[in-house]
């Protein structure tokens, strides 16, 4: 489930696989953040890129799969918003910034096998400007993921567990799980959203 060839054929057919709603901690977060300049890695549909599109941000979408860049570029034609919006195929596990930085650097529920994540954190971090924000949200572990493979359940984190992977000069403005409601086959269940926000102070 993490390698591009899979992503490319979720993405090859016409239906929508997202809500296309921005998620609820990139909503509650940016408010109090003044746009600028914004990075989503794991960008999918486009759903995020267009709420901070839309919020005054200047967004570059980032993912592995072409096919998901191409419905994220027309979410954000029909949303009127693609000449605020640029995008970028990049793999998070081999992300190198290229010298670029951005105000804002955002991913979500991105799951990479082997505790992976703490590497994506490492790389990400690189690409956020100073006195820039690193947002990074993904599902805490739950035994309500009863349905996911043990691989994929282990692939999941907490907030705090990503902190030692921040590289020196962030300071932690969130890390904690924040408690969700989601609907999986007519029946609600309260999840947790593992989330770290950290700032580059240095």
């Amino acid at each position: 489930m993490f390698e591009p060839e899979a992503w490319e054929d979720r993405y090859a057919g016409d239906e929508t696989m997202w809500s296309g709603n921005a998620n609820p901690q990139l909503v509650a977060e940016v408010p109090a953040l003044t746009p600028g300049t914004a990075l989503d890695v794991g960008c999918g549909e486009g759903g995020d890129v267009v709420w901070l599109a839309r919020q005054g941000w200047r967004v570059t979408g980032a993912d592995f799969a072409a096919n998901g860049l191409a419905r994220a570029a027309r979410h954000a034609e029909q949303a009127g918003v693609a000449e605020q919006c640029d995008w970028w195929q990049v793999d998070a596990r081999t992300f190198d910034p290229q010298g670029r930085t951005f105000d804002l650097v955002t991913t979500h529920f991105l799951h990479p096998p082997d505790a992976g994540m703490g590497d994506v954190v490492r790389r990400l971090a690189t690409a956020v400007a100073p006195g820039g924000h690193l947002l990074v949200v993904g599902h805490a572990p739950s035994p309500l993921f009863t349905q996911l493979s043990e691989s994929r359940r282990r692939a999941m984190w907490h907030a705090a567990e990503l902190v030692p992977s921040l590289p020196e000069g962030f300071e932690v403005v969130v890390a904690e799980e924040r408690p969700r409601t989601t609907v999986r086959d007519g029946v609600s269940h309260e999840i947790e959203d593992a989330t770290l926000l950290a700032r580059r102070v240095g």
